[in-house]
Protein backbone atom coordinates (compact mmCIF):
# COMPACT_ATOMS: atom_id res chain seq x y z
CA UNK A 1 0.00 0.00 0.00
CA UNK A 2 1.62 3.76 -0.52
CA UNK A 3 2.41 5.74 2.31
CA UNK A 4 -0.29 8.20 1.05
CA UNK A 5 -2.67 5.93 1.14
CA UNK A 6 -2.17 4.07 4.12
CA UNK A 7 -1.99 7.38 5.71
CA UNK A 8 -5.41 8.41 4.58
CA UNK A 9 -6.60 5.14 5.54
CA UNK A 10 -5.35 5.69 9.35
CA UNK A 11 -6.15 9.36 9.29
CA UNK A 12 -9.35 9.36 10.91
CA UNK A 13 -8.22 6.68 13.59
CA UNK A 14 -5.56 8.98 14.63
CA UNK A 15 -7.83 12.45 15.03
CA UNK A 16 -10.35 9.78 17.15
CA UNK A 17 -7.38 9.01 19.49
CA UNK A 18 -5.89 12.49 19.79
CA UNK A 19 -9.35 13.91 20.60
CA UNK A 20 -10.83 11.06 22.69
CA UNK A 21 -8.11 9.59 24.63
CA UNK A 22 -4.95 11.76 24.39
CA UNK A 23 -5.88 15.14 25.11
CA UNK A 24 -8.14 13.73 28.19
CA UNK A 25 -5.27 12.10 29.51
CA UNK A 26 -3.46 15.20 29.43
CA UNK A 27 -6.04 17.01 30.81
CA UNK A 28 -6.29 14.56 34.16
CA UNK A 29 -2.31 14.34 34.48
CA UNK A 30 -2.50 18.79 34.31
CA UNK A 31 -5.39 18.89 36.50
CA UNK A 32 -4.12 18.10 40.09
CA UNK A 33 -1.44 20.37 39.93
CA UNK A 34 -4.64 22.79 40.64
CA UNK A 35 -7.90 23.00 43.24
CA UNK A 36 -11.41 24.74 42.28
CA UNK A 37 -11.39 28.06 43.48
CA UNK A 38 -13.00 29.07 46.99
CA UNK A 39 -16.15 30.28 46.81
CA UNK A 40 -17.21 33.55 47.17
CA UNK A 41 -19.45 34.33 49.84
CA UNK A 42 -21.86 37.28 50.23
CA UNK A 43 -24.33 38.43 52.87
CA UNK A 44 -27.55 39.02 51.19
CA UNK A 45 -30.70 41.39 53.61
CA UNK A 46 -34.13 40.09 52.35
CA UNK A 47 -37.15 42.20 53.72
CA UNK A 48 -40.33 41.24 54.04
CA UNK A 49 -43.58 42.60 56.37
CA UNK A 50 -42.36 40.32 58.91
CA UNK A 51 -39.01 41.60 59.10
CA UNK A 52 -35.38 41.55 57.47
CA UNK A 53 -33.04 38.56 57.78
CA UNK A 54 -29.44 38.06 56.25
CA UNK A 55 -28.93 35.38 53.91
CA UNK A 56 -25.23 33.88 53.15
CA UNK A 57 -25.08 33.00 49.41
CA UNK A 58 -22.56 32.07 46.53
CA UNK A 59 -21.63 35.02 44.80
CA UNK A 60 -22.04 33.72 41.18
CA UNK A 61 -21.12 36.81 39.12
CA UNK A 62 -17.48 36.62 41.44
CA UNK A 63 -16.91 32.78 40.27
CA UNK A 64 -17.64 33.35 37.02
CA UNK A 65 -14.94 35.92 36.58
CA UNK A 66 -12.63 33.35 38.76
CA UNK A 67 -13.22 30.74 36.18
CA UNK A 68 -12.87 32.74 33.67
CA UNK A 69 -9.56 33.83 34.54
CA UNK A 70 -8.49 30.78 35.46
CA UNK A 71 -10.60 27.68 33.97
CA UNK A 72 -8.32 25.05 35.56
CA UNK A 73 -8.24 26.33 39.28
CA UNK A 74 -5.74 27.85 41.39
CA UNK A 75 -2.33 26.45 41.28
CA UNK A 76 -1.91 23.83 44.12
CA UNK A 77 1.40 21.96 42.86
CA UNK A 78 1.62 18.11 44.14
CA UNK A 79 -0.72 19.28 47.37
CA UNK A 80 -3.79 17.58 46.06
CA UNK A 81 -1.37 14.66 45.95
CA UNK A 82 -0.53 14.72 49.74
CA UNK A 83 -3.65 15.98 51.45
CA UNK A 84 -5.92 13.98 53.12
CA UNK A 85 -8.18 12.37 50.72
CA UNK A 86 -4.92 11.11 48.70
CA UNK A 87 -1.74 10.39 50.26
CA UNK A 88 -2.42 12.01 53.82
CA UNK A 89 1.22 13.01 54.39
CA UNK A 90 0.93 15.06 57.36
CA UNK A 91 -1.41 12.61 59.13
CA UNK A 92 0.40 9.75 58.04
CA UNK A 93 3.33 11.66 60.04
CA UNK A 94 1.05 12.31 63.20
CA UNK A 95 0.33 8.68 63.22
CA UNK A 96 3.32 7.36 63.14
CA UNK A 97 4.87 10.18 65.80
CA UNK A 98 1.60 9.28 68.47
CA UNK A 99 1.87 5.54 67.73
CA UNK A 100 4.08 2.80 70.04
CA UNK A 101 3.22 -0.33 68.11
CA UNK A 102 3.62 -0.56 64.35
CA UNK A 103 0.48 -2.77 64.52
CA UNK A 104 -1.41 0.38 65.38
CA UNK A 105 0.10 2.55 63.31
CA UNK A 106 -0.48 0.13 60.41
CA UNK A 107 -4.61 0.09 61.22
CA UNK A 108 -4.92 3.68 61.32
CA UNK A 109 -3.17 4.26 58.22
CA UNK A 110 -5.38 1.69 56.77
CA UNK A 111 -8.72 3.87 58.30
CA UNK A 112 -7.65 6.96 56.20
CA UNK A 113 -10.15 6.99 52.77
CA UNK A 114 -6.92 6.61 50.07
CA UNK A 115 -5.40 3.65 51.94
CA UNK A 116 -9.16 1.77 52.94
CA UNK A 117 -9.83 2.27 49.19
CA UNK A 118 -6.32 0.92 48.03
CA UNK A 119 -6.39 -2.11 50.71
CA UNK A 120 -10.18 -3.39 49.12
CA UNK A 121 -8.85 -2.45 45.60
CA UNK A 122 -5.37 -4.29 46.06
CA UNK A 123 -7.41 -7.69 47.87
CA UNK A 124 -10.45 -7.57 44.97
CA UNK A 125 -7.70 -7.57 42.16
CA UNK A 126 -5.63 -11.00 44.08
CA UNK A 127 -8.59 -12.64 44.95
CA UNK A 128 -10.96 -12.09 42.04
CA UNK A 129 -8.11 -12.12 39.30
CA UNK A 130 -6.72 -15.74 39.48
CA UNK A 131 -10.15 -17.26 40.36
CA UNK A 132 -11.63 -15.61 37.26
CA UNK A 133 -8.70 -17.34 35.06
CA UNK A 134 -9.08 -20.70 37.16
CA UNK A 135 -12.96 -20.81 36.66
CA UNK A 136 -12.70 -19.84 32.96
CA UNK A 137 -10.01 -22.33 32.21
CA UNK A 138 -12.06 -24.96 33.77
CA UNK A 139 -15.42 -24.15 32.17
CA UNK A 140 -13.18 -23.91 28.88
CA UNK A 141 -11.69 -27.18 28.93
CA UNK A 142 -15.40 -29.00 30.29
CA UNK A 143 -16.78 -27.76 27.26
CA UNK A 144 -14.03 -28.54 24.80
CA UNK A 145 -14.23 -32.71 25.40
CA UNK A 146 -18.32 -31.82 25.23
CA UNK A 147 -19.78 -33.38 22.29
CA UNK A 148 -20.28 -30.73 19.12
CA UNK A 149 -24.02 -31.21 19.34
CA UNK A 150 -24.16 -29.86 23.16
CA UNK A 151 -21.34 -27.20 23.23
CA UNK A 152 -23.31 -24.55 21.51
CA UNK A 153 -26.63 -24.30 24.24
CA UNK A 154 -23.82 -24.56 27.21
CA UNK A 155 -21.78 -21.80 25.47
CA UNK A 156 -24.89 -19.80 25.60
CA UNK A 157 -25.42 -19.95 28.71
CA UNK A 158 -21.62 -19.67 29.95
CA UNK A 159 -21.60 -16.63 28.33
CA UNK A 160 -24.84 -14.82 29.80
CA UNK A 161 -22.58 -12.57 32.77
CA UNK A 162 -21.16 -10.92 29.17
CA UNK A 163 -24.65 -9.96 28.03
CA UNK A 164 -25.94 -8.76 31.12
CA UNK A 165 -24.87 -5.65 31.56
CA UNK A 166 -22.52 -5.42 34.85
CA UNK A 167 -24.56 -3.27 36.96
CA UNK A 168 -27.65 -4.87 36.05
CA UNK A 169 -26.21 -8.32 37.41
CA UNK A 170 -24.99 -6.28 40.40
CA UNK A 171 -28.46 -5.47 41.02
CA UNK A 172 -30.14 -8.97 40.34
CA UNK A 173 -27.51 -10.13 42.87
CA UNK A 174 -28.29 -7.44 45.50
CA UNK A 175 -31.95 -8.03 45.06
CA UNK A 176 -31.21 -12.43 45.46
CA UNK A 177 -29.07 -11.85 48.67
CA UNK A 178 -32.08 -9.72 50.79
CA UNK A 179 -33.23 -11.34 53.62
CA UNK A 180 -36.54 -11.63 51.29
CA UNK A 181 -34.51 -12.85 48.22
CA UNK A 182 -34.00 -16.61 47.28
CA UNK A 183 -29.76 -16.38 48.37
CA UNK A 184 -30.77 -14.49 51.75
CA UNK A 185 -33.66 -16.47 52.80
CA UNK A 186 -32.11 -20.05 51.75
CA UNK A 187 -28.76 -18.70 54.11
CA UNK A 188 -30.96 -17.83 57.08
CA UNK A 189 -32.77 -21.24 56.57
CA UNK A 190 -29.47 -22.81 56.53
CA UNK A 191 -28.18 -21.56 59.59
CA UNK A 192 -31.05 -20.79 61.56
CA UNK A 193 -30.37 -17.41 62.10
CA UNK A 194 -33.21 -14.88 61.02
CA UNK A 195 -31.47 -11.79 60.98
CA UNK A 196 -28.53 -13.13 59.02
CA UNK A 197 -27.91 -10.46 56.83
CA UNK A 198 -25.08 -10.11 54.04
CA UNK A 199 -25.49 -6.83 53.22
CA UNK A 200 -25.14 -5.86 57.24
CA UNK A 201 -22.37 -7.30 57.84
CA UNK A 202 -18.90 -6.49 56.03
CA UNK A 203 -17.02 -9.98 55.00
CA UNK A 204 -19.86 -11.17 53.93
CA UNK A 205 -20.49 -8.30 51.29
CA UNK A 206 -16.59 -8.63 50.70
CA UNK A 207 -16.89 -11.67 49.86
CA UNK A 208 -20.30 -10.92 47.60
CA UNK A 209 -18.23 -8.56 45.96
CA UNK A 210 -15.49 -11.06 44.78
CA UNK A 211 -18.26 -13.60 44.00
CA UNK A 212 -19.87 -11.08 42.01
CA UNK A 213 -16.39 -10.18 40.23
CA UNK A 214 -15.51 -13.71 39.49
CA UNK A 215 -18.68 -14.14 38.22
CA UNK A 216 -18.51 -12.00 35.23
CA UNK A 217 -14.81 -12.07 34.45
CA UNK A 218 -14.98 -15.86 34.14
CA UNK A 219 -17.12 -15.65 30.46
CA UNK A 220 -14.51 -13.46 28.84
CA UNK A 221 -11.44 -15.70 30.03
CA UNK A 222 -13.69 -18.97 29.18
CA UNK A 223 -14.18 -17.48 25.46
CA UNK A 224 -10.47 -16.81 24.48
CA UNK A 225 -9.19 -20.18 26.37
CA UNK A 226 -12.31 -22.29 24.65
CA UNK A 227 -10.67 -20.34 20.75
CA UNK A 228 -6.90 -20.89 22.11
CA UNK A 229 -7.49 -24.86 22.68
CA UNK A 230 -8.67 -25.24 19.43
CA UNK A 231 -5.57 -24.41 18.07
CA UNK A 232 -3.73 -26.78 20.24
CA UNK A 233 -1.73 -29.10 17.44
CA UNK A 234 -3.99 -32.38 17.61
CA UNK A 235 -0.40 -34.14 16.45
CA UNK A 236 1.33 -33.61 19.51
CA UNK A 237 -1.98 -34.82 21.59
CA UNK A 238 -2.12 -37.70 19.70
CA UNK A 239 1.01 -38.52 19.89
CA UNK A 240 0.64 -38.30 23.77
CA UNK A 241 -2.20 -40.85 24.17
CA UNK A 242 -0.42 -43.43 22.31
CA UNK A 243 2.60 -43.31 24.60
CA UNK A 244 -0.07 -43.75 27.07
CA UNK A 245 -0.71 -40.38 29.04
CA UNK A 246 -3.79 -40.04 30.57
CA UNK A 247 -6.51 -37.26 30.26
CA UNK A 248 -4.58 -35.51 33.35
CA UNK A 249 -1.32 -35.91 32.16
CA UNK A 250 -2.14 -34.67 28.55
CA UNK A 251 -3.78 -31.58 30.13
CA UNK A 252 -0.74 -30.59 32.50
CA UNK A 253 2.13 -31.55 29.82
CA UNK A 254 0.77 -30.38 26.59
CA UNK A 255 -2.17 -28.51 26.74
CA UNK A 256 -0.74 -26.59 29.59
CA UNK A 257 2.30 -25.33 27.94
CA UNK A 258 0.60 -24.35 24.95
CA UNK A 259 -1.65 -21.83 26.44
CA UNK A 260 0.88 -20.30 28.69
CA UNK A 261 1.10 -17.26 26.72
CA UNK A 262 -2.60 -17.28 26.64
CA UNK A 263 -3.04 -17.54 30.16
CA UNK A 264 -0.59 -14.39 30.80
CA UNK A 265 -1.91 -12.14 28.81
CA UNK A 266 -5.67 -12.95 30.48
CA UNK A 267 -3.96 -12.30 33.64
CA UNK A 268 -2.44 -8.91 32.78
CA UNK A 269 -5.93 -8.22 31.44
CA UNK A 270 -8.03 -9.03 34.63
CA UNK A 271 -5.38 -7.18 36.81
CA UNK A 272 -6.46 -3.85 34.96
CA UNK A 273 -9.81 -4.92 34.54
CA UNK A 274 -10.29 -5.51 38.38
CA UNK A 275 -8.03 -2.40 39.73
CA UNK A 276 -10.62 -0.55 38.26
CA UNK A 277 -13.61 -1.96 39.91
CA UNK A 278 -16.70 0.44 40.70
CA UNK A 279 -20.05 -1.21 39.41
CA UNK A 280 -20.11 -3.64 41.65
CA UNK A 281 -19.62 -1.58 44.80
CA UNK A 282 -22.22 0.55 43.57
CA UNK A 283 -24.86 -2.11 42.26
CA UNK A 284 -25.08 -4.04 45.42
CA UNK A 285 -24.53 -0.68 47.75
CA UNK A 286 -21.40 -2.23 49.29
CA UNK A 287 -20.57 1.29 50.35
CA UNK A 288 -20.44 1.34 53.66
CA UNK A 289 -18.49 -1.76 53.84
CA UNK A 290 -15.76 -1.40 50.63
CA UNK A 291 -14.65 1.65 48.60
CA UNK A 292 -12.67 1.58 45.63
CA UNK A 293 -9.84 3.79 44.05
CA UNK A 294 -12.65 4.38 41.60
CA UNK A 295 -15.34 5.07 44.24
CA UNK A 296 -13.11 7.64 45.39
CA UNK A 297 -13.16 9.19 41.72
CA UNK A 298 -16.96 9.08 41.87
CA UNK A 299 -17.60 10.60 45.31
CA UNK A 300 -15.31 13.33 44.10
CA UNK A 301 -17.12 14.34 40.95
CA UNK A 302 -20.56 14.26 42.38
CA UNK A 303 -22.23 16.90 44.04
CA UNK A 304 -22.95 20.81 42.98
CA UNK A 305 -19.11 21.30 43.19
CA UNK A 306 -17.35 18.84 41.19
CA UNK A 307 -13.54 18.29 42.82
CA UNK A 308 -11.95 18.05 39.01
CA UNK A 309 -8.08 18.29 40.76
CA UNK A 310 -8.97 15.35 43.63
CA UNK A 311 -10.29 12.83 41.01
CA UNK A 312 -7.79 13.31 38.63
CA UNK A 313 -4.95 13.10 41.76
CA UNK A 314 -6.95 9.97 42.53
CA UNK A 315 -7.07 8.54 38.70
CA UNK A 316 -3.09 9.16 38.21
CA UNK A 317 -2.34 7.07 41.41
CA UNK A 318 -4.95 4.37 39.69
CA UNK A 319 -2.60 4.61 36.65
CA UNK A 320 0.75 4.30 39.01
CA UNK A 321 -0.42 1.59 41.07
CA UNK A 322 -1.58 -0.81 37.94
CA UNK A 323 1.99 0.10 36.68
CA UNK A 324 3.58 -1.15 39.48
CA UNK A 325 1.20 -4.47 39.42
CA UNK A 326 2.08 -4.79 36.07
CA UNK A 327 5.93 -4.34 35.97
CA UNK A 328 7.11 -7.50 36.95
CA UNK A 329 5.05 -9.26 33.80
CA UNK A 330 6.13 -6.32 31.69
CA UNK A 331 9.72 -7.29 32.64
CA UNK A 332 9.54 -10.50 31.67
CA UNK A 333 7.94 -9.91 28.48
CA UNK A 334 10.97 -7.84 27.61
CA UNK A 335 13.91 -9.80 28.72
CA UNK A 336 12.03 -12.77 26.58
CA UNK A 337 11.68 -10.45 23.21
CA UNK A 338 15.27 -9.10 23.95
CA UNK A 339 16.32 -13.32 24.57
CA UNK A 340 15.03 -14.24 21.37
CA UNK A 341 16.71 -11.23 19.26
Amino acid sequence: MPHRAFALFILPSLLAMLVFIALPLMSVVFQPFHVEHPQVLVQQETCDPFGCKTETRVDTEAMAELNAAAPQGGFNGIGTYLDAAHLAVAEVRAIWAGAAEISTVVAEVLNLPFYRALLFTLIYTVVVSPSSLALGFLIAVSVNILPRAARGGVIYLTLLPMIVPSVIGALTLFWMIDQNGIIGAFLQWVTGDERLSLKASGALSWATLFAHGIWSNAPFVFIVVFAALQTVPRDTIEAAMVDGASRLERLRLVTLPQLQPVATFLMLILVMDNFRVFESIIGLSATAHASSLSSLIFIALRGDTPLFGSAAATSMLTVLCIAILLLPSMRNAWTTFRTKA
